[in-house]
């Protein structure tokens, strides 16, 4: 039986490695076995911080929004809550959008939260 080689597909796996490790420091861009390494490594980490960033991002809606119902006398807890009662559906994303680019808006929301609350009988004052 005749040897096989593996011909151009050798060349090519070793191209798009070259090409996923470029800019690596030493080693991990020059040799095919810590080339492989530290982009496997470094394709693990950037599926993991996809994920990450979704957690970050809503963690931060939240702190927006909890920053901006203090100013207006509630808590975030209070606040999302009276949403609910008002039968108003925003998300945090639009929430913390409306707190940080429309104060005006998000001031009327804040006032029907309240009114809402205060018919439901659950408003509470919040320490400053």
């Amino acid at each position: 039986m005749p040897r096989a080689k593996r011909g151009p597909k050798r060349v090519e796996k070793r191209k798009k490695l070259e090409k996923l490790s470029k800019g690596y420091r030493g080693t991990k861009s020059k040799l095919y076995r810590s080339m492989k390494e530290s982009v496997q490594r470094a394709l693990k980490f950037a599926y993991v911080g996809r994920k990450i960033k979704k957690r970050d991002y809503r963690s931060l809606w939240i702190i927006r929004i909890g920053a901006a119902a203090r100013q207006h006398g509630l808590n975030y807890s209070q606040f999302m809550h009276g949403l609910t009662l008002a039968e108003i559906e925003l998300d945090r994303k639009a929430l913390a959008d409306l707190a940080v680019n429309q104060p005006e808006a998000f001031a009327e929301l804040a006032n029907s939260v309240k009114k809402a609350l205060d018919s439901a009988g659950k408003l509470k004052p919040v320490a400053a």
